[in-house]
């Protein structure tokens, strides 16, 4: 029995490469206006400005804002980390999501059969919740955290058991739903079922060996949790 599902956010409830894509090509062009600058700090963080397409191993698929500005400072002398991360957190909250399936009416038939409902991402709290109040579904979450809300990043399981505490739910009770390994590693260290979604950059292949089940996005989520005993 689940009574509580704990969402990642980017690749999970927003289509990765519709959403992330159209931001990556913006952010780059604008920190470095150089256009082969850009196609190497593309290069960075494992984005390719010409075809549009994310590497697997690319720090935006689920690193934060830190971690992506990190390994872009060695490229861009005379700007700190912190300015870095600054900017990219600006522009991610103007990020134009593109929600992988229509929200409302899902987290609204969850809340409707009792669940508790959590956002649990790597991205900065701060554009996370400007994410959600943009498509208006800030509401119908018991729980919001990013990374620098206190719990730490996954694959640690902190935001994970931040919402068990919260909601009082025994994490066995709780289901972790996300795109990347680093999801199901935060939910699997919690103690919680673990369903893996192909909206984001990763395969079946990728996920199916971390997850309890992998579905075509959380569209499919409801039908699921309803044929569990």
């Amino acid at each position: 029995m689940i009574d509580g599902v704990i969402f990642d956010k980017d690749g999970t409830l927003f289509d990765f490469r519709r959403s992330w894509g159209a931001w990556a090509n913006g952010f780059l062009r604008g920190l470095a206006p150089d256009p082969a600058q850009a196609a190497h700090l593309g290069h960075v963080i494992g984005y390719d400005l010409s075809t549009g397409n994310f590497a697997p191993t690319s720090p935006v698929i689920a690193d934060t804002a830190a971690g992506i500005a990190a390994a872009l400072a060695p490229h861009l002398p005379g700007h700190s980390v912190a300015a870095i991360t600054q900017r990219i957190n600006a522009a991610a909250a103007l990020a134009p999501m593109a929600e992988a399936v229509p929200l409302i009416p899902l987290l609204s038939g969850m809340r409707a059969k009792g669940l508790r409902i959590g956002l649990a991402t790597n991205d900065s709290e701060v554009p996370a919740r400007a994410h959600l109040a943009a498509h208006g579904i800030t509401e119908l979450f018991d729980f919001i955290a990013g990374y620098d809300s206190g719990h730490g990043p996954k694959p640690g399981p902190g935001m994970c058991l931040a919402f068990a505490r919260h909601t009082g739910i025994e994490p066995a009770r709780i289901a972790m739903v996300g795109d990347s390994a680093h999801d199901l590693h935060a939910g699997r260290a919690a103690g919680m079922v673990c369903i893996g979604v192909l909206t984001g950059i990763a395969t079946e292949a990728d996920l199916r060996p971390h997850a309890d089940v992998v579905l075509a996005d959380i569209g499919a989520l409801p039908a699921w949790l309803s044929s569990l005993p």
